[in-house]
């Protein structure tokens, strides 16, 4: 069982929330499913698409051929009838298609299923759009999938508002007199057990929430405006803020003053807005005030393409902001790494006071994966200081063996101060260079002390025994995993931490026979990053800028052509 649906109509038209709900169908019954959305800057007109993968094995991305296409407008068939399958359906409703129109389809008239649910929209009074929920009941009939599982999802989907929605797939799951596939293929393997079934950016807000997150700031800027919806909407069940000010500048200013009051703080934006905060990256290097960042890629230079997705900044983050000190920065690869490794910024960010970039991209935080569960590390999850009544000759800036200064809140029994100006232990303005050396030193020693924790930590993973070696990082891993299943004599390393950068992974590379570097960006970023910490040069770059993501069917070809 390996399905590729499409669902496409102009913007405004409910494609998104109509795969979101098939997928969920999917998933309750027992299988796996990836969703990729692809839509234009536009609030209505233009084109929007999401494609399905589902099957029975776990998967990681998608494809651009089709099995099934449902068409809720003429441009959806237009667009993508070269794309489907020898074998692939496309589906629509009678009304949708013009029948002048259905003369330029000659070539797969006998593949079009045309749906008439004129009757059911007049007796329901159904609004246009509900075409959308009569056509997906009529795809659970013909893939054979029982109906108690698809009114399951809606109303997870659209909750209180499912009603009319249930009624829609009830109608257009009883429009198909027999189901084309009696019974999905190797469905009575398949265990029922509980699936997830989020985004990337859900799956941030969830870290950031099982963090203690009790502050988001953000600007609303594509593709990390989602994280700040969805945080918005847990407010009162996991008693956090979230508050959207004026600008980006201001939004890091004002995090990095709640996390000085005690307030486990994070901010999300994509370049455009990164590129104004970065004065403040900086702040908090000389601070020393604990921040979480995310920053979503998507093309640039300036707005580029602001609803597409690209790993054009990994050299930004990593050098953001002016002087020396210490950042954190990582990259998860899908969904259920994005919770994890969000916990995991969080947990660096507030013991070593410094500040933590988790770098995802528009592929990453919309696309919406499933797996089986999530890994959550409690002890990664620390304790939230109080201030205190306790007299003390506290020093903010306190020279300690490993760079760590005691970090305390004001409030306390004694003056806690946080400044931008060079200072000395106290954190009293300070120009004496005796003084900065040693506040210099003492900020670089953090960066010694967390590249032996990180060493703990899982910041690569290596997939696969062949002695030709893939590397990658962030939301290239889906697809590459994907390839990887048919590539014979083949490993895949995947980086997740970009600074402290895993040094170890040079055996890896000097031990592989071919080494391929797969990225989406014009200049591989990643092969100089590794040049610069491990000094290797890799020549076998396939790189990918045009917006869209990899598919494995892609990464194969190149690799077959090299």
């Amino acid at each position: 069982m390996d399905l590729n649906i499409l669902i496409g109509a102009e913007a405004g038209k409910g494609t998104a929330r109509t795969s979101l709900m098939i997928g969920r169908v999917f998933t309750l019954y027992g299988y796996y499913v990836f969703n990729y959305r692809d839509y234009p800057s536009l609030i209505k007109g233009g084109h929007n698409f999401n494609v399905l993968r589902i099957s029975d094995e776990k998967v990681n991305s998608h494809e651009n051929e089709y099995d099934i296409i449902i068409a809720l407008d003429k441009k959806t068939i237009e667009r993508h009838k070269d794309n489907l399958k020898k074998d692939g359906i496309i589906l629509t409703e009678k009304s949708l298609i013009e029948e002048q129109d259905v003369k330029k389809y000659s070539d797969i008239k006998y593949r079009i299923i045309y749906l008439d649910a004129s009757d059911v929209m007049k007796k329901h009074s159904f609004q246009e759009i509900i075409v959308n929920n009569i056509l997906a009941g009529s795809l659970f009939k013909f893939l054979g999938i029982p109906l108690e599982f698809a009114l399951k999802a809606a109303e997870k989907e659209f909750g209180e508002k499912s009603d009319k929605i249930k009624i829609a797939i009830t109608e257009g799951y009883n429009l198909i007199k027999e189901p084309k596939i009696k019974e999905p293929q190797k469905v009575n393997k398949i265990k029922r057990n509980k699936k997830y079934f989020i985004s990337g950016n859900e799956a941030i807000g969830l870290g950031a929430i099982a963090s203690g997150l009790d502050l988001y700031i953000a600007y609303p800027m594509t593709p990390a405006s989602p994280l700040m919806h969805f945080l918005a909407l847990q407010q009162k069940k996991h008693n956090i803020f979230v508050v959207q000010l004026e600008d980006e500048i201001a939004c890091i200013n004002a995090a990095i003053a709640g996390s000085y009051a005690g307030a486990r703080t994070m901010v999300g934006t994509s370049g455009g807005g990164f590129a104004l905060m970065t004065e403040a990256i900086s702040l908090q290097g000389m601070n020393e005030i604990p921040l979480v960042v995310y920053l979503a890629q998507r093309p640039g230079p300036s707005t580029g393409v602001p609803t597409y997705t690209s790993q054009g900044d990994l050299k930004f983050a990593l050098n953001a902001g002016h002087g020396e000190f210490l950042r954190i920065v990582v990259a998860p690869g899908d969904a259920k790494e994005a919770f994890e490794k969000t916990i995991e910024a969080f947990y660096l960010s507030e013991k070593y006071r410094a500040v933590s970039i988790i770098l995802g991209d528009k592929h990453l935080g919309e696309s919406t994966y499933s797996f089986d569960s999530f890994k959550l590390d409690s002890s990664k999850i620390l304790e939230k200081i109080k201030p205190t009544n306790k007299k003390m000759d506290y020093k903010s800036y306190l020279i300690t063996e490993n760079g760590i200064s005691p970090r305390a809140l004001p409030g306390s029994n004694f003056i806690v101060r946080a400044t931008s100006y060079e200072h000395d232990e106290y954190g009293i303005t300070t120009e004496d260079p005796e003084i900065i050396k040693k506040m210099v030193n003492k900020r670089m020693k953090k960066i010694e002390t967390i590249k032996k924790e990180t060493k703990k930590m899982e910041t690569f993973k290596v997939y696969g025994k062949g002695k030709n070696l893939i590397i990658g990082w962030g939301s290239t891993k889906g697809a590459i995993i994907d390839a990887l299943k048919k590539l014979e004599d083949f490993s895949f390393l995947q980086i997740y931490y970009l600074s402290p950068f895993p040094n170890e992974i040079k055996k890896y590379i000097e031990n592989a026979k071919n080494v391929f570097i797969i990225e989406n960006n014009a200049t591989s970023l990643l092969s100089q990053v590794i040049a610069e910490n491990i000094g290797i040069k890799i020549e076998n770059k396939i790189l990918k800028y045009d917006g869209r993501p990899f598919t494995p069917n892609e990464i194969i070809k190149e690799i077959e052509n090299w």
